[in-house]
């Protein structure tokens, strides 16, 4: 019996799978990465550094998150495939030791207008289903309270085919939550009839003053001018009231102009589906510039901007509906849920409670229910994404994070590093992109990619342990204990710029005198209304350049050349040389490959199956016509200029046969913001982050301003790339610039001449200036959290 016993309590044979312990990466070549091999810690945490460009999204995200991906979609059947994104395999030789993958990454959340924090999570539905159980008065099922559910209503007759047929009356109700003013936006748009057109003219004369509407050529204007409805040569002032109804808000019908058939239709209508109806970011400037002036967005009236019905607001528990807790700081609405008492619905209670609680700790307590989506900074969304997943039971699973501590203040970075902590020791793999020292010094494992940007990276540079990067010679070890000391002297303004009575979201009636002519810092914890103060009081107006965090946009055929007009001269230079058309060097236009449309590779749809993409035979992923590519520059080609870097093209456009100072002035800016080691011709959708940023930071300095307005121009970048953006924002100073960046990292606060500082908390707790002055003075104070972490990080 005692010998049964002592067997059963040895410890059993090691199993085949124990030694599944590492995901084995061999040969990678996605992108820049160059026959990349590595092994990574399962049940850890790793974190791959590297600077702006170097490969690590290209190892993480592009090979092992992707493959992980395509795998698990790999077991559905072909017919559920057909349904599902279409996932081609890495460049990769062999990938081993794969587990299922989670991405949080930094991509922004729809800006649809119906989209909000509520919607993007399960705070929305739980709160829903708990006002149709205990609202009063009862007003309907969870859809009722819905804001993207509208109320349906209607009767008729139906067949029963039951035996013998019958005809049946019926009726049909739907009570959804949806105001009709607004459609559940919130908002409503009121068209500034004088922007469309001059009412003292006639449609002969010219009167539309509507971008590209001209009276005599253009067929829109001539199906006005000749439907009959409107006298042509009658002022608009003078038009009845049934022209008028006519010409603003006619119903579509067929009219025959100069003898061809076209549809005549009001003009409102016309426009917001010609022109309203479009994303405002991808209009060209002239057209985005009348829409943002002939249309205004006013608070829907009928809801005041909380998007339900009257019945949707009229119900309520202990007296507050749900748009008054859609409305509240989360954090307040936690405390609300937690106060109710019902025993009927205590499973919902708890986990409504849970997922608020998960907002506060992870630092997003500020945000309400009711913000929308697309107003989420890139770090405020990829933190929402985050939520679904801390309280979940899975273990064994790879959760890969794209820098998640972008947009966190130190103090919030803390906390953040003790969540993927947490993630970590529920037995899950952790693998973190991240620039942050301090997020760099908690892992398990280090993976250093580099040693430069794009085609001069792409290599693994160390692997081990913080302690060895440290020492390890990299470009990461030499700047990891690099610490930024406070200006002895500071510049000295040159005037300020005065906001008075700031009430932008949780501003709290602020006063401040921004200096101008220096390097100013608004910093704060995250919520704190550092953004609000900066681009929602500073007049966007004439002097002002302000440059945000919105995700540049672009397909596979833009690319730096394009995007920065720096194609522009570039082709008029080729077209002056050879005496053709600029048209003619546009891979997009009349010089295109016929065989591949100017994209370099023709696509072959394979069904559920992931397209295969292969080199065009035509123009050997040239992208041009043979014809084209005779013409020549400086003794290059189109071509060949394209797959030119920054550098290299500087060099090439300065002087010599091929200097072209419009497209040299653009490429200084771009070496100026570090990206010297880019291709001309490179696809935006292979950028990274960091590069997407500076490339963005290089366009707007092509623009005349006095004031320079950045918002966290250090996300993305390394330590090394922080140092070049340091001087870069000193020499916009030294040349008479004000620049006023908004920014958490305490390189650029020590970097600064003065520092304003928000807080002291988030949200309603924070809102007011709590410092203002030089960051000396803020180190020797500490009366702030910045003054304490930034204190810490000079050592003084």
């Amino acid at each position: 019996m005692s010998k049964a016993t002592r067997a059963n309590t040895q410890s059993p044979a090691p199993r085949g799978g124990d030694r599944h312990d590492l995901i084995r990466v061999h040969g990678a070549r996605v992108n820049n990465l160059k026959d990349v091999s590595v092994e990574i810690p399962k049940r850890r945490l790793t974190v791959f550094t590297g600077v702006s460009g170097s490969g690590k999204s290209s190892l993480v995200f592009d090979t092992i998150a992707a493959e992980s991906q395509r795998l698990i979609n790999e077991t559905y059947s072909a017919f559920v495939q057909g349904f599902m994104p279409t996932l081609a395999r890495p460049e990769v030789d062999v990938l081993e030791g794969l587990t299922t993958a989670i991405v949080v990454d930094q991509q922004r959340m729809g800006a649809d207008p119906r989209s909000t924090v509520g919607t993007a999570t399960d705070a929305g539905a739980m709160l829903r289903i708990l006002f149709s159980r205990l609202g009063d008065p009862h007003i309907g099922p969870p859809g009722a309270y819905a804001f993207n559910v509208p109320s349906v209503r209607a009767s008729g007759a139906i067949t029963v085919e039951r035996g013998a047929k019958t005809t049946v009356k019926a009726t049909f109700n739907r009570t959804g939550g949806m105001c009709a003013r607004c459609e559940g936006r919130g908002s409503v748009t009121d068209i500034d009839l004088t922007q469309l057109y001059d009412d003292s003219k006639s449609l002969a004369e010219g009167a539309f003053t509507i971008p590209g509407w001209k009276s005599d050529s253009q067929w829109t204007v001539q199906v006005y001018a000749q439907s009959g409805f409107v006298d042509p040569d009658k002022p608009i002032s003078r038009y009845t009231k049934k022209e008028m109804r006519d010409f603003l808000y006619g119903e579509p019908v067929k009219v025959k102009v100069n003898g061809v058939n076209l549809t005549y239709e009001g003009l409102i209508p016309k426009l917001q589906k010609s022109i309203l109806s479009k994303d405002k970011e991808a209009m060209q400037p002239h057209i985005r510039a009348f829409v943002e002036r002939a249309v205004t967005f006013t608070t829907c009236p009928e809801c005041d901007g909380t998007r339900l019905s009257e019945g949707a607001r009229s119900s309520k528990i202990d007296g507050i509906s749900i748009a008054d807790a859609c409305a509240m700081q989360i954090s307040d609405l936690a405390a609300w849920v937690r106060g109710l008492d019902a025993p009927s619905v205590a499973p919902l209670l708890d986990a409504l409670r849970q997922t608020l609680d998960s907002f506060v700790e992870i630092g997003l307590g500020y945000l309400s229910l009711d913000r929308p989506s697309g107003t989420l900074s890139g770090g405020e969304a990829q933190r929402v994404k985050m939520i679904r997943h801390l309280g979940s039971s899975l273990t064994d699973v790879t959760y890969v994070f794209d820098e998640p501590t972008i947009g966190l203040h130190p103090h919030d970075i803390q906390r953040m590093n003790a969540l993927l902590l947490r993630l970590r020791d529920k037995g899950n793999t952790v693998l973190v992109v991240e620039h942050k020292p301090e997020t760099i010094a908690i892992a398990d494992h280090v993976v250093d990619l580099g040693p430069g940007a794009g085609t001069g990276g792409g290599t693994i540079c160390f692997e081990g342990t913080v302690e060895g990067l440290r020492t390890g010679g990299t470009i990461t070890g030499r700047h990891f204990g690099d610490r930024a000391a406070v200006k002895d002297t500071v510049r000295e303004p040159t005037g300020t710029l005065e906001i008075r009575g700031a009430t932008a979201n949780n501003l709290r009636e602020v006063d401040v005198d921004v200096p101008l002519g220096v390097l100013t810092v608004v910093t704060g914890v995250a919520g704190s209304g550092k953004s609000s103060l900066v681009h929602g009081s500073i007049p966007a107006g004439e002097g002002v350049v302000s440059i945000d965090q919105g995700a540049i946009r672009g397909s596979r055929r833009s690319n730096p050349a394009t995007y920065t007009g720096l194609l522009d001269p570039i082709r008029k230079a080729f077209a002056k040389a050879n005496g053709v058309k600029p048209a003619l060097f546009s891979a997009n236009s009349e010089g295109a490959c016929p065989g591949c449309n100017g994209a370099g590779v023709v696509y072959t749809d394979l069904a559920m199956m992931a397209a295969v993409a292969t080199t065009c035979e035509e123009c050997e992923g040239k992208r041009f016509q043979a014809a084209v590519l005779e013409y020549r520059l400086g003794g290059r080609d189109i071509s060949e200029v394209l797959a030119m870097s920054v550098t290299e093209a500087e060099e090439f456009f300065g002087a010599g046969e091929a200097a072209t100072p419009a497209a040299h002035r653009i490429l200084g800016r771009l070496a100026d913001v570090g990206l010297g080691y880019l291709s001309l011709g490179q696809p935006l959708t292979t950028l990274s982050g960091g590069e997407r940023q500076r490339l963005k930071l290089a366009t707007h300095m092509a623009e005349k301003g006095g004031v320079y307005v950045l918002d966290e121009p250090t996300a993305g970048l390394h330590l090394a790339d922080v140092e070049q953006l340091l001087h870069l924002l000193d020499r916009l100073v030294d040349s008479g610039k004000s620049v006023i960046v908004v920014e958490h990292h305490q390189a650029v606060m020590a970097h600064a001449d003065w520092i304003i500082d928000l807080g002291p908390g988030a949200g309603h707790d924070g809102g007011r200036v709590v410092f203002e002055g030089t960051p000396a003075e803020l180190v020797a104070g500490r009366a702030t959290l910045t003054g304490e972490h930034l204190a810490a990080y000079v050592g003084a």
